[in-house]
């Protein structure tokens, strides 16, 4: 099956374009968006929508292969072969409600998309200092 994953890349992010390819595909892994089986878009797909250069994709294909989330198939593409979603629970489903609250809480108090993001980022490193 193809997949729908459509890359978006931030240019002024300063996380290396691979890297946010790396990322994105990692996220639809975790979210369910991809699957085992699905194919990933060939480089030059892209390429035509994101204005990459080919071998920046193929450096995150690369790097998604060696993690072992992603293999190639000569002459087919590039094949999701594992996946990092872990079996939705109640729990999920109602987080994922209360970060929406939250969310439009956050919107509705003026806070802009990277406003959100920077204090997401801020928590997030306070309460996993590891990742």
């Amino acid at each position: 099956m193809v997949s729908v994953v459509e890359f978006r890349i931030d240019r002024r992010s300063g996380v290396a374009t691979y890297l946010q390819i790396v990322q994105q595909v990692q996220q639809a892994l975790r979210l369910g968006v991809l699957v085992e089986g699905d194919r990933l878009p060939t480089a030059a797909q892209v390429a035509a929508t994101t204005k990459v250069n080919p071998n920046t994709t193929l450096k995150a294909y690369r790097e998604l292969e060696r993690e072992g989330l992603v293999e190639p198939r000569p002459g087919l593409g590039t094949f999701v072969s594992r996946t990092l979603a872990r079996p939705q629970s109640a729990a999920d489903t109602l987080l994922r409600e209360e970060l929406r609250s939250w969310m439009d809480r956050a919107r509705a108090e003026g806070l802009a998309r990277e406003d959100v993001q920077a204090l997401m980022n801020s928590v997030l490193q306070d309460r996993y200092p590891d990742g």
